[in-house]
């Protein structure tokens, strides 16, 4: 079967070739309708498919970014890409994306498949132990956006949570009520995953300001599979927190496992506020209080300055940070 051509469209349409190509590239503003209307009814009638790559080489653009995420599971991470995919189809761009589960050998082979494949620009939250190759991807002037971490003496803009606050606004909410042994649980903390120690020192200058000594105690950094363990420890202490700040969503989901599995009551038992505003955390029994970020603002941001960068409207020689403030949705589980 032969391949239709735009010459093709363009001896059906009756006009020139010049003119089909401004119609493909959505110049046609100026064009007149008759016009527009026969080289449609030409493509349709033709079946005429626009061969990509042969654009994306004239253009020098394949007008698709790589979106990187840390971990897929949380839903922190499928708002931003949803947001991100928004903006990026309204301009006629299309994403890819991957999930490096914090490993940096798989962020890596990622990064270097989507720069393979000639994507104008990457979208990604780092591990952190990609320093070298983040770098070289800033002497090549390539897009680059970090989002949800930072790299500190890596000029490359950067998206987060205002997460100090984040823990500030929980931890005031549990003191406001009454609460006074107030513990949180993380996942593992890694000095590159920004959130995490952020939330911690904003944990612990929170409890300070609030006129509570820090108890090392209270604090599990663990992982996913042993936080129930964690739990379950912390609550066998001779003075058990009655307050419990969970990181974020798969954390509180592993805290509410361990209330059903062992019959507990929030927040009779210990009061529960979760950093992330999960999907069930209206209609859990009971609601859920929960510190919320503003996923939507964030990932269009993130997406805004990309897109800003393939343009060359936004240059990558400093490193901004753009912060997003937290919101407390107090509910009844604090």
């Amino acid at each position: 079967m032969k391949t239709v051509t735009i010459s093709d469209v363009a001896k059906y349409a009756e006009v020139s070739k010049s003119t089909v190509s401004q119609y493909l590239n959505k110049r046609y503003d100026y064009m007149a309708v008759k016009t527009k209307d026969k080289i449609e009814a030409a493509i349709k009638e033709l079946g005429y498919q626009p061969n990509i790559v042969a654009r994306s080489l004239k253009q020098k653009s394949t007008t698709t970014i790589g979106v990187i995420v840390a971990n897929i599971l949380h839903e922190f991470s499928t708002q931003v890409i949803r947001a991100i995919e928004d903006v990026c189809n309204e301009l006629g761009f299309h994403i890819i994306v991957c999930n490096a589960d914090d490993e940096p050998i798989k962020e890596k082979k990622y990064i270097e498949m989507l720069r393979a494949k000639q994507v104008d620009g990457i979208i990604v939250f780092p591990t952190g132990d990609n320093v070298e190759l983040y770098e070289r991807m800033v002497e090549d002037n390539y897009p680059i956006v970090f989002l949800d971490r930072r790299i500190p003496g890596v000029p490359v803009s950067s998206i987060l949570l205002n997460n100090e606050n984040a823990a500030l606004l929980a931890v005031n909410e549990f003191t406001s009520k009454g609460y006074d042994r107030v513990g949180i649980i993380t996942p593992p903390t890694f000095e590159a995953v920004t959130p995490r120690s952020e939330r911690i020192e904003g944990y612990k200058d929170a409890l300070k300001a609030n006129n509570l000594s820090v108890e090392t105690s209270y604090i599990k950094s663990l992982e996913i599979n042993s936080i129930q363990a964690g739990l379950k420890e912390m609550l066998s202490l001779p003075e058990p927190p009655n307050a419990i700040l969970a990181m974020n969503d798969l954390v509180l989901i592993e805290i509410l496992k361990f209330v059903k599995e062992n019959e507990k009551n929030i927040p009779e038992d210990f009061a529960l506020i979760g950093i992330d505003d999960v999907s069930f955390a209206s209609f859990y029994n009971p609601s859920l209080t929960t510190i919320a970020q503003p996923t939507f603002e964030m990932g269009k941001k993130a997406a805004e300055i990309l897109l800003n960068k393939i343009k060359k409207t936004q240059t990558d020689d400093t490193e901004e940070v753009y912060r997003f403030e937290p919101m407390l949705i107090k509910r009844s589980s604090c």
